[in-house]
């Protein structure tokens, strides 16, 4: 099970106990449940850890459950029901209106290790813990949403052979070397205080959410559609769209009393950069003064 707490402008989502934290429909639906009621409750300078109690952050989907069907026709369909639960759990990660930190103190594997990979900023321990992607060893395939979530993430061709092609075991240093993770940490102790202040230092900044959730979906457009978050780019488009056409509306006016817009030490180059941006896009809308 998981739970969460909120600490001054940190909400810190924690899966407790000592066992595997395997992703079952139980789990994930609490997960989802914590990230809306986060998403919920979200204010300027909000923050998402989420971490875990004992030897794993997560293990993975419950597989012991999918074999439980009886079959192996059932438990295919149970795996399937599982990797269907668990995208809109990375989708509320990939939209969530904060920054978020994923503190790994221990082992992180196949959708363990996606959990970990939504995160904006991924720490964990260099004394223990691994992250493996099993999926090539145990012959499943890799879902689509996955995919995407390592092809937007993880940046290196060399990286993701050996991860997804390779299973390799990857521990905190080296993944440190291939870009996986930010920092790794030589203690449980080390680790939860560097994700504390890493925590408070973004929260520091007091961002809008809203334009942070907007520009990290803008970094990621085909991880976003794969996720169903095509409806973000449209809610974007007409966002910047109507501010743009409030700007123009102003820059016309200027433009035909031939004022200059007050844009300090940079007035002049920036008002001509602006009258040609509002005369192209008039021009579309066919409204030009």
């Amino acid at each position: 099970m998981c739970t969460l707490e909120k600490r001054g402008s940190l909400f810190i989502l924690t899966f407790i106990g000592d066992g595997e934290h395997r992703l079952s429909p139980t789990l994930i639906d609490s997960v989802l449940s914590a990230l809306c009621e986060v998403k919920s409750k979200a204010t300027r300078g909000s923050v998402l850890i989420t971490t875990s109690q004992g030897k794993f952050f997560s293990n993975g989907f419950d597989l012991a459950w999918a074999k439980a069907a009886g079959s192996s026709s059932k438990a295919m369909e149970r795996l399937h029901h599982m990797v269907v639960s668990f995208k809109p759990v990375v989708a509320e990660l990939i939209s969530l209106p904060m920054p978020t930190v994923a503190a790994i103190q221990g082992h992180a594997a196949a959708a363990g290790f996606l959990l970990a990979l939504s995160h904006d900023y991924i720490l964990m321990r260099s004394d223990k813990g691994v992250l493996y992607m099993s999926e090539v060893d145990l012959g499943l395939r890799l879902p689509d949403y996955f995919a995407a979530v390592f092809r937007a993430k993880l940046h290196a061709i060399s990286a993701r052979r050996d991860v997804l092609l390779g299973g390799a075991k990857v521990k905190g240093e080296q993944a440190v070397r291939m870009g996986i993770v930010d920092a790794a940490y030589d203690s449980e102790g080390s680790l939860a205080e560097a994700a504390t202040r890493l925590g408070e230092e973004l929260a520091s900044r007091k961002w809008n959410g809203d334009v942070y959730k907007e520009i990290r979906t803008s970094l990621y457009p085909d991880l976003c559609g794969v996720l169903g978050l095509g409806s973000i780019k449209l809610r974007n488009s007409a966002f910047y769209n109507k501010n743009m056409d409030r700007t123009c509306h102003l820059a016309a006016a200027q433009i035909k009393s031939q004022t200059v817009l007050h844009l300090p030490k940079y007035n002049m180059h920036a008002s001509s950069i602006l009258r040609k941006e509002c005369k192209t896009t008039y021009a579309v809308q066919g409204k030009m003064p």
